[in-house]
C-alpha cells in the first residue's frame, strides 16, 4: 500500500487556504432519488396569494448577524453553519458538547504521550484530543487523510457537521467524507468509489467543511488501519480563543522540531467562499468539482440590482422577483415561500439560524441578497428583498434552465429529494390557480 506518512500538504499552509477551508460548514450528502420525481395531488394545497400583503418585519432583538452557512432551516436535512465570533460550547446533536479547535497541531512520528500530557497540562488549554493521520495516492494524486474515532472526533466538528448524523454514519460505514474546497480542487465526486493506489476502494459519501487546513478529508478509525494511516500524529487543541496564539508557541515549543503547529482561532469564522454549484448529477454546492457551472461574482452583482418595488400581492411580488432569473417560474418561488414560511407567517429565525419569509441564513444572504424595494438595504427579512434574493440563489444554481437543473437548484435550497417533490408539486398548484 502506497502511502507518503509525512502529510506533506500540511507543512505548506496558506492564509489564504485557511480562509477557504474553514469558509462556512456546509455538509453535501451523496444522495439521489431512487426513482424519478412524482408529484402528487395531496401535496397541492395552495394558499390565495393575491390577498396576502407581504409585510416586512423587523429582526427580532438579540439575533445578530452570521458570519457564514448555507439556505437551511430544518437540521435534519439542512447543513447548518456555527456562530460568527467566539464560540461558545454548544450542542450539535444529541449529546454532543461541541469544542472548537483552536490548535491544529501535526507531527511527523507519533506525538508521545508524555508529550501530550505536557501539552495538556498548559495554562489555559481546556482540551486536547489526538488522531491518525496521513497521506494516501489516488492516481497518484496525494490526499491528506485524518482517520477519526467519530463519537470522540465529532465534538470537535463544526456546529453544522456534527449536527448531520449521515456524515457520522459515512464514516463509521468505512467511506470517506472530503473536505469541500479539497473535492472541488481534486474534482471528486459525491457517490464515486476511488481506489487508492496499493489500497482499498473508498466511496466519497459526502462533502463537509471541517476548518482543518490542509486536511484533505476524514475516515473512520478502522478505515485509517486499512490505509496504513500513521498513529497519534495529528492533535487537536482546545482553549479560550483569545489565548490561541500564545497557546501555539508554547505548544510549537513542547512538540519539537518538524511539528506544524496551526493557529485556528478567527480563522475558523473566516468570510464565506461563493458557492460553485455543480453541473454532474452527483455534485454538491460549495464545490464538489463535479462540474464548471458557478455563481460568479459578475451574475450575483447584476442580480442585485434588479429592483421589484413594493407589491401589493405576494402574487406580484413573486411574479416580479421571477425576473431575477429568466426562465425561472414565479410559481417556484411561490411554492417555496409556502413551504418555508407559509408566505411570511413564519420568519424564525429557525433552530438552525435561518431566518425571513424565505428562509435564508446570513452568510448565504451576504452573498446572494438582493435589494428588491431600493431602500438602500438588502433587508433578509423583508419579502421585497428575500424573494428575489431567493430567486438569485436559485439562479445562481441552474434553476432558470428548468428540467432538471431546476430540481437540482431547489435540492440546493434544501438538501432533500422530498422536499424538492414538495415544491415542484405545489408550483403546479400554483401556475393551475393562476393560470
Amino acid at each position: 500500500m502506497s502511502h507518503v506518512p509525512r502529510m506533506g500538504a500540511l507543512v505548506a499552509v496558506l492564509a489564504a487556504v485557511v480562509a477557504l477551508a474553514v469558509a462556512g460548514a456546509a455538509v453535501f450528502l451523496a444522495t439521489r432519488p431512487a426513482e424519478p420525481l412524482t408529484v402528487t395531488a395531496a401535496e397541492s394545497e395552495v394558499r390565495d396569494l393575491t390577498s396576502l400583503v407581504p409585510q416586512p418585519v423587523n429582526q427580532p432583538a438579540g439575533e445578530q448577524a452570521q458570519s457564514q452557512g448555507q439556505d437551511r432551516s430544518r437540521p435534519q436535512d439542512r447543513d447548518r453553519t456555527p456562530e460568527a465570533g467566539p464560540t461558545p460550547a454548544a450542542t450539535g446533536g444529541p449529546g454532543i458538547t461541541l469544542t472548537p479547535p483552536r490548535l491544529l497541531v501535526v507531527s511527523q512520528t507519533t506525538l508521545p504521550e508524555r508529550t501530550k500530557a505536557d501539552i495538556s497540562r498548559l495554562r489555559n488549554v481546556q482540551k486536547i484530543d489526538s488522531f491518525d493521520g496521513g497521506a494516501v495516492k489516488i492516481s497518484g494524486t496525494s490526499l491528506n487523510l485524518v482517520a477519526v474515532d467519530t463519537a470522540r472526533f465529532r465534538a470537535w466538528a463544526p456546529k453544522a457537521v456534527a449536527a448531520q448524523p449521515a456524515v457520522w454514519e459515512a464514516l463509521d460505514r468505512g467511506e470517506l467524507v472530503a473536505d469541500g474546497a479539497a473535492a472541488q480542487r481534486l474534482g471528486l465526486v459525491l457517490g464515486a468509489h476511488y481506489q487508492v493506489d496499493g489500497g482499498p476502494l473508498l466511496r466519497v459519501a459526502a462533502s463537509a467543511r471541517f476548518g482543518l487546513p490542509g486536511v484533505d478529508g476524514l475516515v473512520g478509525a478502522e478505515t485509517g488501519r486499512r490505509l496504513g494511516l500513521l498513529p497519534g500524529v495529528v492533535l487537536l487543541v482546545n482553549g479560550p480563543e483569545n489565548t490561541s496564539a500564545k497557546l501555539g508557541s508554547l505548544v510549537r515549543r513542547l512538540a519539537g522540531g518538524g511539528t506544524q503547529v496551526i493557529t485556528l482561532g478567527r480563522a475558523r469564522t473566516a468570510r464565506p467562499a461563493t458557492a460553485k454549484p455543480p453541473t454532474g448529477e452527483n455534485g454538491g454546492k460549495g464545490g464538489t468539482g463535479a462540474g464548471t457551472g458557478a455563481a460568479s461574482t459578475e451574475n450575483v452583482s447584476a442580480a442585485r440590482r434588479v429592483q421589484v418595488g413594493r407589491p401589493g400581492s405576494y402574487l406580484d411580488l413573486y411574479r416580479r422577483a421571477a425576473a431575477v432569473c429568466p426562465g425561472l417560474s414565479w410559481t417556484v418561488l411561490a411554492a417555496i415561500g409556502q413551504v418555508e414560511s407559509s408566505h411570511g407567517r413564519n420568519n424564525g429565525p429557525s433552530s438552525a439560524g435561518a431566518q425571513g419569509p424565505m428562509q435564508f441564513m446570513p452568510a448565504t444572504w451576504k452573498t446572494y441578497g438582493v435589494d428588491g424595494d431600493g431602500d438602500g438595504v438588502a433587508d433578509i427579512w423583508s419579502p421585497y428583498d428575500a424573494v428575489p434574493g431567493a430567486a438569485n440563489y436559485l439562479c445562481a444554481n441552474g434553476a432558470g434552465q428548468g428540467g432538471k437543473k431546476l430540481e437540482k437548484a431547489v435540492w440546493f435550497y434544501n438538501h432533500s429529494w422530498a422536499y424538492v417533490s414538495k415544491v415542484m408539486s405545489i408550483a403546479q398548484a400554483y401556475a393551475r390557480t393562476y393560470p
